[in-house]
């Protein structure tokens, strides 16, 4: 029997996504991933260097001991958590670093490798630890869940026709560029509000629940929290149908269906 060229390619196509395939932490998502672990952490060094030449950090020393304080206690238990599921050689090349970036913007991400950034003017919306924890864990949840590499690869997929990642930076560096920027956030308006997938935004909100709870912080915060984000939005918020991410609504009413279920974390 002979099997024609198309067929052959499409075997190839069904063999390449599945051995692209990964599984998310906590959650078990099968996700699409084409890009190497070390060039997502490479790249991350590089960017996240570039943002700290352009960006000032704070001077108030006060908010940047609660922006490390958090983001240490939330390393730990992220740390914990991988060590507890014999999982450690996950995080083996994550240099953490917590940062607070002097600028108005309700802003905050987190880049592979543990480079984590807060703006000053998302400070007043979470207010205190807790709060604070609520949005680091939740940027953190998406590094840990690789939502960024899984973006670079549907974007490198659809915009550049599966075009390498060191290829893509040596040919087309600046849309390459704009392209991470716009999988990890940064300089986005509200960081914390990325048009990342509803399934992306649902499963950091799981994965930051289990981790600032482990972390020792009551996750019932992060309906509060999620509370004060849509009073800020109020009049901006388009339709869920026409959204990539859950709407307020119903990102709070999955938050209370699962802090019952994390509350074991504590």
């Amino acid at each position: 029997m002979r099997i024609s060229r198309g067929c052959i390619s499409l075997i190839i196509v069904i063999l390449f996504l599945s051995l692209s395939c990964t599984t998310v932490p906590i959650t078990g998502r099968k996700q699409f991933i084409i890009l190497p672990d070390y060039a997502m952490l490479s790249m991350s060094l590089q960017q996240y260097n570039e943002f700290l030449k352009t960006n000032k950090i704070s001077s108030n020393q006060e908010q940047t001991q609660m922006v490390k304080k958090v983001g240490r206690k939330i390393q730990m238990a992220v740390e914990q958590y991988f060590t507890d599921k014999n999982m450690s050689y996950t995080l083996r090349d994550y240099k953490w670093e917590f940062n607070l970036i002097e600028s108005e913007e309700k802003n905050a991400w987190a880049m592979p490798g543990g480079k984590v950034v807060v703006y000053e003017g998302l400070l007043p919306i979470t207010r205190d630890e807790a709060g604070l924890a609520v949005v680091m864990g939740h940027e953190i949840a998406h590094a840990i869940a690789k939502h960024g590499n899984e973006r670079m690869s549907q974007g490198l997929i659809v915009q550049m026709g599966g075009m390498a990642l060191t290829k893509a930076m040596a040919e087309k560096p600046e849309k390459t560029r704009r392209l991470w920027m716009t999988a990890f956030g940064v300089g986005a308006q509200f960081g914390v509000m990325l048009p990342f997938s509803r399934y992306q935004e649902s499963e950091a909100d799981h994965l930051g629940l289990v981790f600032m709870a482990k972390a020792g912080y009551d996750p019932n915060e992060a309906v509060e929290v999620w509370k004060r984000m849509a009073q800020m939005k109020e009049g901006q918020t388009p339709p869920e149908f026409l959204s990539t991410h859950p709407s307020d609504e119903t990102r709070i009413r999955k938050i209370k269906e699962t802090i019952p279920k994390v509350e074991q974390y504590l």
